[in-house]
């Protein structure tokens, strides 16, 4: 290990501060020393050990010469015994007055410097350059590096010192020029390359930092793959893995073998039991797996640890859950069998946690569920390292069982490895709805190792500006409850989809507790300040948007609760599963305006056929006024492209159409929409590149009923002014294209509305794209 050294140059000038507080087992005067000049002959003698008769013999001799070389201190050690005394010679090693780099490009120094065992004011020792230049060596491997020389050199310097410096010369990186997949036959060799993370050199290799070789990333594709497969019914499948120089690429060809096998169904499903205190048959809610699913191994391993994890609730904690399959001769059907059974009786004798050279113990402590003392499961050790995982604070999470210090007792050390956890981001381009735009961002994950989450969020644009300051503690008071704040404000100002600006400015406060793996409530308080001005350049606003001016500038304070399901099988580009988020808010405790809202927001993503991923989504909205009050302007709904793409912000709804006046879209109080879209990869792109081509339908429609503003604004027009609130279906056709960028997610769209009203206002294209 690389501390290894560096504990023991410590341990060594630990015992020289110490001056003769650790003396030898043998009389002191009977050791002799000689050549020593920095180090303390005490701390030289501390390390004979002399036998329960109180002599030193050959053997305890040679443990303490190996020992004295070991510290690093020392060149060279030779132990003599004239006249039956022992004398120990030593040339010290002499001490560095600093390290330095020449000629690395590609890492800064202080990446270089972080984990070396030679160090300033420490000892120059063969053995810890050794170590350091195989350090420095594998650092650039893991960049793609592997024509890398290092080449250790010392240059005198005063009092006796010594600078260390490591000439380093980088050469050309190894990169991927080709990755080839053969054998596969019910997926393409593009689905299969977006599951893997080692990418080629391309375009986009610049941001996305994958093409460089690396064999331990190569090997985690090989698995990746066949994890793929298993979990997609293929449950023999297997993967080989080869990777060559091919010199007229002049890089490396990985190829990935897959032997695929019959897909196969579940057949039976059953839960057995030995343990008379366990009725299986009561667990079978627990299932994730059903008789005719498509034989899924993600699945049978949530099952597997959700039965383990009942049955400690049960108080069995000690249960083991082994899944069994068997297939069906002649059919392409697996049986299914969950084995319930007596385990060893283990309990954990101590959590040790190691690499964590930021993140504090109690962030990883926290997500086991099981502390010190508690028994022992290997189910629950995999939740917490999946868990670990998932924080996304490590590049490398490893929970290993050692022995403990007694036969039923066990040690689980963890080992990480600390990874990047903030962003800094300055993006820039154009939206369709705040024109010309530029944008800073600043976020942390993990902000100084406590696991909270810091974010900061500027932009400016043409016809908008805001600022959000966020933080969260997602384990408020040491229990699994987010609490956050947020606080914003954003300026509105007059353009081609509205006649007046508004302002918007306060805060909001937010608990949120996960249910279980997949549900998530959550509870917000939001008070705010809120209104819009008139700009008597742009013309004559509707009567609506003057009355609301004529308002000024309101608080509204709120209290709300959300409800969230998700089965996404990935955040951030999903191919299956369910997302549905429910809101409900109720303004008036407190503030000027009074009104309850609820909206609702189901996705359903499914894989329709190779790399073809499908997804329906329904919207819908109700917001309505109490209390004897109208409807605020600015809390209705507008609909635009968020809803129906197609249309322009604010492009249909309820509208003044009164001749002469702005027309504005006066908003309404209740909505719904459909979606149907097909996504599939871009053609002729790498898809490490994330660029995906999209068709989509959208369906919809927003109006006003009488608890909303509108009506109350109606029944004092006059004659010669007029409000158009039609409930006519408004739909649309298009293409899209997403790029999951190193800046986030950027849609492009174009859309053709195929039904819509006369004084609707379109715009079929239109993206949020742009970066610089």
């Amino acid at each position: 290990m690389r501390w290894r050294g560096t504990a023991v140059v410590l341990a060594g000038y630990l015992a020289i501060a110490a001056g003769g507080l650790v003396a030898a087992s043998a009389a002191d005067s009977s050791i002799a020393v000689n050549g020593n000049h920095r180090i303390g002959a005490e701390m030289i003698r501390s390390y004979f050990h002399a036998g329960p008769d109180g002599r030193l013999d050959t053997a305890r001799l040679d443990t303490a010469l190996k020992e004295l070389y070991a510290t690093g201190l020392f060149k060279d050690v030779k132990i003599s015994r004239p006249g039956g005394r022992v004398v120990v010679t030593v040339v010290e090693n002499p001490t560095i007055g600093r390290v330095a780099f020449e000629g690395n490009k590609r890492l800064k120094d202080d990446d270089l410097k972080k984990d070396l065992e030679s160090k300033a004011g420490g000892p120059l020792s063969k053995a810890f350059v050794h170590d350091d230049v195989i350090h420095v060596l594998a650092l650039y491997r893991l960049g793609g590096y592997f024509d890398v020389q290092v080449v250790p050199k010392t240059v005198g310097a005063r009092n006796g010192r010594v600078d260390l410096v490591f000439e380093i010369k980088e050469g050309d990186k190894l990169a991927v020029r080709q990755v080839v997949i053969v054998g596969n036959a019910s997926y393409s060799e593009t689905k299969l390359k977006g599951v893997i993370k080692t990418g080629v050199t391309n375009l986009f290799s610049f941001a996305l930092q994958n093409d460089a070789y690396d064999s331990d990333r190569v090997e985690n594709d090989r698995d990746l793959l066949r994890k793929f497969y298993r979990a997609h019914g293929y449950a023999d499948a297997h993967v080989g893995v080869s990777a060559s120089f091919d010199a007229a690429k002049a890089g490396i060809v990985v190829v990935f073998k897959v032997e695929e096998g019959p897909q196969y169904r579940l057949g039976k499903v059953d839960i057995e039991s030995s343990m008379k205190s366990v009725d299986a048959g009561t667990l079978r809610a627990a299932l994730r797996t059903q008789a005719g699913d498509v034989f899924d191994a993600d699945a049978v391993e949530k099952t597997v640890d959700e039965l383990a994890v009942e049955l400690a609730r049960r108080g069995a904690p000690f249960a083991g859950v082994i899944a069994h399959s068997e297939p069906v001769p002649g059919q392409r059907l697996l049986n299914l069998t969950y084995v319930i059974g007596e385990g060893k009786r283990l309990y954990v004798e101590r959590i040790d946690i190691h690499g964590n050279t930021r993140t504090h113990d109690e962030v990883i402590r926290r997500v086991f569920d099981f502390g010190e003392g508690d028994a022992y499961s290997r189910a629950l050790v995999d939740r917490a390292e999946r868990r670990i995982k998932a924080l996304g604070y490590f590049k490398t999470v490893k929970i290993v069982m050692q022995p403990g210090s007694a036969p039923d007792r066990v040690v689980l050390d963890v080992t990480v490895e600390e990874d990047k956890t903030g962003s800094f981001f300055i993006s820039g381009g154009y939206s369709t709805t705040d024109g010309m735009m530029a944008s800073i961002s600043i976020s942390e994950n993990n902000f100084l190792g406590t696991g909270d989450i810091v974010k900061t969020t500027i932009s400016y644009g043409q016809y908008g500006r805001g600022i959000d300051l966020a933080f969260t503690d997602p384990w408020f008071l040491d229990q699994h409850v987010a609490a956050g704040i947020d606080l914003f404000g954003k300026q509105t100002f007059a353009s081609p989809y509205q006649s007046y600006s508004s302002s918007l400015y306060g805060a909001r406060f937010l608990l949120g507790t996960p249910i279980n793996e997949n549900l998530t409530v959550g509870w917000n308080y939001s008070i705010y300040n809120q209104g819009l001005s008139l700009d008597p350049a742009i013309g004559t606003a509707s009567l609506p948007i003057q009355q609301a001016a004529q308002q000024g500038y309101y608080w509204v304070s709120s209290i709300g609760n959300s409800v969230t399901y998700s089965t996404l099988d990935n955040n951030r580009n999903p191919t299956s599963g369910i997302h549905a988020q429910f809101n409900n808010d109720v303004a008036g405790l407190g503030g000027a305006a009074k009104f309850a809202r609820n909206t609702n927001d189901i996705r359903y993503y499914h894989e329709i056929v190779g790399d073809v991923v499908g997804m329906v989504r329904a919207q819908s909205g109700y917001v309505t006024p109490w209390g004897g009050q109208q409807l605020p302007l600015l809390n209705g709904f507008f609909g635009g492209p968020q809803l129906v793409r197609g249309f322009a912000p604010n492009g249909f709804g309820p509208r003044d159409i009164t001749p002469g006046t702005t027309m504005d879209n006066l908003g309404g109080n209740i909505y719904w929409t459909t979606s149907a879209e097909l996504q599939a990869p871009m053609p002729l792109v790498t898809p490490d590149a994330q660029l995906r081509v999209a068709l989509f339908s959208d369906t919809g429609s927003l109006w006003a009923t009488k608890a909303s503003s509108v009506t109350s604004y109606a029944s004092s027009l006059t004659p010669s002014q007029q409000i158009a609130n039609s409930r006519a279906v408004r739909s649309s056709l298009g293409a899209g294209l997403v790029w999951d960028s190193m800046f986030g997610p950027i849609r492009v769209d174009y859309a053709y509305p195929v039904a819509k009203e006369p004084f609707d206002v379109t715009q079929r294209f239109s993206f949020h794209a742009g970066g610089f």
